[in-house]
C-alpha cells in the first residue's frame, strides 16, 4: 500500500499545472484521495463528498512567476458511508500530507450523483411503496416507475432528525424510452435514509381516498420516437476559416484585449478567474473570482407533499458534478475549443467530464454606426463576443450557464434555464390557483429558480468602493419649474447593513463598483456598473422552514469584504442545514467595505408560472445581469475598431447598396 500511493503522489508531481489557480488534474486527485485514505487507515466506509482546489491566498496568485514552484493544495469533505457528520480537511499535494482534518459532526453531506439510482432501487424494494402502487392499479408497472430524490431540507417532521435523507416523488413509463414527466403518480412521496439506504417512511396521500388517476396521454420529445418535424431550415454555418482570435494557453484565454483564467469545481461548476482588460500594453483587471455560488429552487404549491419542493442545486447536489459533456455541432457551434473538467467521485477516484465547458467566439451585432445627413457618409463598426459556457442537468431541468466578454468591455452573464418541468397531477380541468395544466391531467406548479453570483471586484486594482446611484425627478418647484428635471444621486454604501439592498425600478437603480484611488481622463473613480436586468421578489416567506435556509434571496445586493472562508452565501453545508448561515450572518457584523477588498453578491433568477408552452421541454427562458464600463475607460473603447465588411453574407434578390 505504502509503494502504491508513493507512485500516486511522484505521478501527481510529474502533472503538476501552470498557475496557482489551475483545477486539480486527475492526479492530484489521485494523490489527494490517497492521502487522506492513508490518513484514515483505509477505512473502506470511507466517502468523498469533495475533492477540490483550495486556491491560494491573492497575494501568493498575484506574485506569482511562470515556471516557479506551486503551492497545490486540496481541500475535501469525507464521510463515513452509514454515520452521520462530515471530516474537513486539506491535503499539501508538495508535502504529501494530510495538514488539516475537523469533524463536524452536525452537518450532512451533499446527495451525490451516484446515489441517486440507489435511491430509486431502495425505494422500489419497499413493500410498502409496493403497496402505493397497488391501490393505484400499477403493482404490475415497478419496472415502469421512476422514483426522483429531492433533497429533503429542514422541516422538523418527528423522526427525521440527524439523518441525511431524500424526499422522492414518482412517476412512470408507459414505454422504455417514455417522457416519465408527462404521467406523474400523484401523492406518493417515499423518504429515504441515503446514509443507510433504507426506506424511513412512505407518505401516501390517497391512502385512505380515490387517487388522482395518472395522467396517459404520451407527450414525447425523443428523436427515437418522434417521427413527425416541422420542415427544417437551410444550413446556417459559423465559419471562421482562418481559425478565432482567442489564444488558449493551458486555462488562461487571451482575446482581443481580454484575458481570464477558466476554472471549475463541483459545487459552484464554471468559475472564471482574474478577468483583465489590456490596451497600448497596460492590463488592468476589472474582477479576481466570478461565479455562481448557489441557487434555489422554491415551489408555491402547498398541496399534499409539494411544500417540501425546495432544493439548492448547488449546495446539497454540486452543481458542477451534474455538468454535461458538450457535443460539437449541437451545444456549441462555430470553432470551439473545450475543456475537459476532472472530479472526484464518491470514492475519491478522478471523474472526466469531457468537453464540460466551451468556449468560442459569436457575433454580437453592431458596436456603434451613424450617418452623417451633411456629408452623407455612414461608419458602421461590427463585434463580437467570447462566449464561455457549460449546461448543467440537475433531475429534470437542464441550466446553461453562459460568460460573454465584449469588445466594448461589458461583461454578462446569462443563464438558459430548459429541460422539462417538474410536474404533478390533477384532475382535467382543476389544476388549482397553484399551477398551470399543461396536458390533460398535467400541471406545472408555480416557482422561482433564484441563483447568487458571487464577484469578486478588483476593478483596476483590490481597493475598491459600491455606490448606489438613484435617479431622482425633485418635485415642481423653484428647482424643477418646467417638470423636466432628473439627475443621478451617488451615495457610497461603506458598511455591510447598509450595503443590503434591493433593486429599484422607480429609481433606475443601479450600482457602481468604484476605485476611488484612480481617475479617468475627467477626474472620476474609475468604475464598472452591476446592472441588475433579471432581478426577482422572492415569495418564500423568511420565517418559514425553506425561507430560513435562503436569507441570501431577501436582497438584490449584498457586499462583504473579502474573506476566504466565506464562499456560499446560505452556508457551506446546505444538505438539512438549519437556516441563518452564510451572508444574513456574515453581514451582521457590520464591517467596514469602503475602499478595501470587497466582493459583491447578487441574486437574480426567474419567476415561473409554467405555460402549456414549457411542455414537454421548455424552451430556453433567460436571465442574468450585466457588469458595464461606467468610467473605465476614456472614451468609446470600440471607437477605433477597423472598418470591414463581411464578404460572405449575401443579398437574398437583390443587390446590396453597398456593392460595388
Amino acid at each position: 500500500m505504502a509503494l502504491r500511493l508513493e507512485e500516486t503522489l511522484a505521478t501527481a508531481a510529474m502533472a503538476l499545472p501552470d498557475h496557482p489557480l489551475d483545477p486539480l488534474s486527475a492526479a492530484e486527485i489521485s494523490a489527494a484521495s490517497a492521502l487522506v485514505r492513508a490518513h484514515f487507515e483505509q477505512d473502506p466506509s470511507l466517502l468523498f463528498e469533495t475533492i477540490d482546489l483550495e486556491e491560494p491566498a491573492k497575494e501568493v496568485v498575484r506574485s506569482h512567476v511562470a515556471g516557479a514552484p506551486l503551492p497545490r493544495v486540496a481541500r475535501f469533505n469525507a464521510y463515513r458511508k452509514g454515520e452521520t457528520g462530515v471530516f474537513k480537511g486539506l491535503v499539501d499535494l508538495v508535502a504529501g500530507v494530510v495538514s488539516k482534518v475537523e469533524f463536524l459532526p452536525g452537518v450532512r453531506p451533499m446527495i451525490s450523483p451516484e446515489e441517486f439510482m440507489m435511491i430509486e432501487e431502495a425505494a422500489k424494494a419497499d413493500p410498502r411503496f409496493i403497496a402505493a402502487l397497488e391501490r393505484r392499479g400499477l403493482g404490475d408497472k415497478l419496472d415502469l416507475i421512476c422514483v426522483d430524490p429531492w433533497s429533503a431540507g429542514n422541516f422538523g417532521v418527528p423522526g427525521e432528525e440527524g439523518k441525511r435523507l431524500a424526499h422522492t416523488f414518482v412517476w412512470m413509463r408507459m414505454f422504455p424510452l417514455d417522457n416519465y414527466y408527462a404521467h406523474p403518480v400523484e401523492g406518493i412521496n417515499v423518504v429515504v435514509d441515503v446514509d443507510k439506504m433504507v426506506v424511513l417512511r412512505v407518505d401516501d396521500y390517497f391512502a385512505d381516498a380515490e387517487p388522482i388517476p395518472v395522467p396517459e396521454t404520451p407527450v414525447n420529445y425523443d428523436s427515437a420516437i418522434v417521427t413527425s418535424y416541422q420542415p427544417a431550415g437551410k444550413p446556417l454555418d459559423v465559419v471562421q476559416p482562418d481559425g478565432p482570435s482567442f489564444v488558449v494557453e493551458g486555462n488562461k484565454v487571451s482575446w482581443l484585449g481580454w484575458d481570464l483564467r477558466v476554472g471549475f469545481n463541483g459545487r459552484e461548476g464554471l468559475v472564471l478567474h482574474q478577468i483583465g482588460h489590456s490596451r497600448d500594453g497596460r492590463r488592468r483587471p476589472i474582477v479576481y473570482r466570478a461565479s455562481i455560488a448557489e441557487m434555489v429552487v422554491p415551489y408555491g404549491s402547498n398541496e399534499r407533499a409539494h411544500h417540501r419542493k425546495n432544493v439548492f442545486d448547488s449546495g446539497e447536489y454540486g452543481f458542477g458534478r451534474l455538468a454535461n459533456s458538450l457535443e460539437l455541432g449541437c451545444d456549441c457551434l462555430g470553432h470551439i475549443h473545450y475543456f475537459d473538467v476532472q472530479l472526484s467521485d464518491l470514492q475519491g477516484n478522478p471523474r472526466t467530464i469531457k468537453n464540460g465547458i466551451c468556449l468560442h467566439e459569436e457575433d454580437a451585432g453592431l458596436a456603434w454606426k451613424h450617418f452623417d445627413f451633411r456629408t452623407e457618409r455612414t461608419e458602421t463598426r461590427r463585434m463580437r463576443r467570447l462566449v464561455i459556457s457549460s449546461i448543467t442537468t440537475v433531475g429534470n431541468y437542464e441550466y446553461g450557464s453562459y460568460w460573454y466578454l465584449y469588445q466594448d468591455g461589458n461583461i454578462e452573464f446569462e443563464m438558459k434555464a430548459t429541460g422539462v418541468i417538474n410536474t404533478a397531477a390533477c384532475i382535467p380541468g382543476n389544476p388549482g390557483k397553484y399551477a398551470t395544466e399543461v396536458a390533460p391531467g398535467v400541471v406545472g406548479q408555480i416557482h422561482q429558480h433564484l441563483f447568487s453570483a458571487r464577484l469578486d471586484m478588483e476593478v483596476d486594482g483590490p481597493a475598491n468602493t459600491v455606490v448606489e446611484c438613484n435617479t431622482v425627478a425633485p418635485p415642481m418647484g423653484p428647482e424643477n419649474p418646467y417638470g423636466n428635471v432628473f439627475y443621478v444621486e451617488e451615495t457610497p454604501l461603506t458598511t455591510e447593513l447598509a450595503a443590503r439592498r434591493n433593486a429599484d425600478f422607480d429609481q433606475q437603480r443601479y450600482w457602481k463598483i468604484t476605485n476611488p484611488d484612480v481617475r479617468n481622463w475627467v477626474g472620476k473613480p474609475t468604475a464598472y456598473k452591476l446592472l441588475p436586468t433579471s432581478v426577482v421578489k422572492a415569495y418564500t416567506h423568511p420565517e418559514g422552514p425553506s425561507g430560513k435556509r435562503a436569507g441570501f434571496i431577501y436582497n438584490h445586493l449584498w457586499v462583504t469584504p473579502f474573506s476566504a472562508d466565506e464562499r456560499y452565501p446560505a452556508g457551506e453545508f446546505m444538505n438539512h442545514s438549519p437556516g441563518g448561515e452564510g451572508l444574513p450572518d456574515w453581514t451582521a457584523r457590520n464591517r467596514p467595505i469602503e475602499n478595501t477588498d470587497i466582493v459583491l453578491w447578487h441574486s437574480f433568477g426567474l419567476h415561473h408560472l409554467p405555460r402549456v408552452e414549457d411542455h414537454p421541454v421548455q424552451p430556453c427562458v433567460r436571465c442574468g445581469f450585466m457588469l458595464m464600463p461606467t468610467g473605465f475607460f476614456d472614451r468609446n473603447p470600440v471607437i477605433d475598431l477597423p472598418p470591414g465588411k463581411n464578404e460572405a453574407s449575401r443579398s437574398n434578390g437583390k443587390a446590396s447598396c453597398c456593392s460595388a
